[in-house]
């Protein structure tokens, strides 16, 4: 066993373990063990008062360098859930569109049951299909960031289908804006106006309000489909 001394600031002692001086103990092969002990080195300074004046005040000073991590998180929520959970639910945005009023005279009512009665020929109307609102919630620390919607799957009904493209989003909050929701792929982007760090931080919040566009009127069905909303920074 040798023993030495590595040079720099302080004097950290080597122990080695040679293997030439090892015998192999059943079939265990020694090997060669290096431990070095070291310890950390600080800012240090030392100041002493003068020979003549040995009560004179004293200062010195020692410098600390911190490190401080922050990783890059992203959180943008549409519909059902709050910052910080996530909801791992999906949700559903119904439309009903059916046939509401008969145009006037276009038939003269008759006190009678299985009568013919004349038909103007003019179309029933339909009810406007109602609105429906969800909160969307985007926060982030990654830079500006960026929506888009991409059209999952189009609205389908057996071998029928209406565009997607006919429902519309409008925003409650311009800051915090609503893409446009394409017929296929993948659409336009939008930007999110930050918060706070030259617009590097955001903590937005809104209502999107979604429409059905009911023209041209639609074969009668049970039509489903999917959009995904995805948000990104840098």
């Amino acid at each position: 066993m040798g023993k030495g001394w590595i040079q720099g600031r302080s004097r950290v002692p080597v122990i080695t373990w040679t293997p030439a001086r090892c015998r192999p103990v059943h079939g265990v092969v020694a090997a060669t063990l290096v431990w070095l002990h070291s310890s950390a080195v600080a800012d240090t300074q030392t100041v002493t008062a003068p020979v003549g004046n040995p009560t004179q005040a004293v200062s010195v000073t020692a410098r600390l360098d911190f490190t401080v991590n922050i990783g890059k998180f992203l959180f943008f929520r549409v519909g059902t859930g709050a910052f910080p959970t996530p909801s791992m639910f999906v949700d559903t945005v119904a439309f009903s569109y059916a046939p509401a009023t008969i145009p006037a005279g276009a038939v003269v009512p008759i006190n009678a049951n299985n009568t013919a009665v004349n038909w103007s020929g003019g179309a029933p109307g339909f009810a406007t299909p109602g609105t429906t609102v969800l909160p969307v919630e985007v926060r982030s620390n990654a830079g500006p960031v960026t929506i888009r919607a991409t059209a999952t799957s189009g609205l389908v009904s057996g071998v029928n289908s209406i565009a997607l493209s006919r429902v519309s989003i409008a925003s409650s909050d311009a800051n915090l804006p609503a893409p446009t929701i394409p017929n296929a792929g993948t659409g336009p982007a939008v930007n999110v106006i930050g918060t706070a760090f030259s617009n590097l931080v955001t903590v937005r919040s809104a209502n999107w309000t979604f429409s059905f566009n009911p023209v041209p009127a639609p074969l009668a069905g049970a039509y489903t489909g999917q959009v995904t909303f995805t948000a990104s920074a840098p």
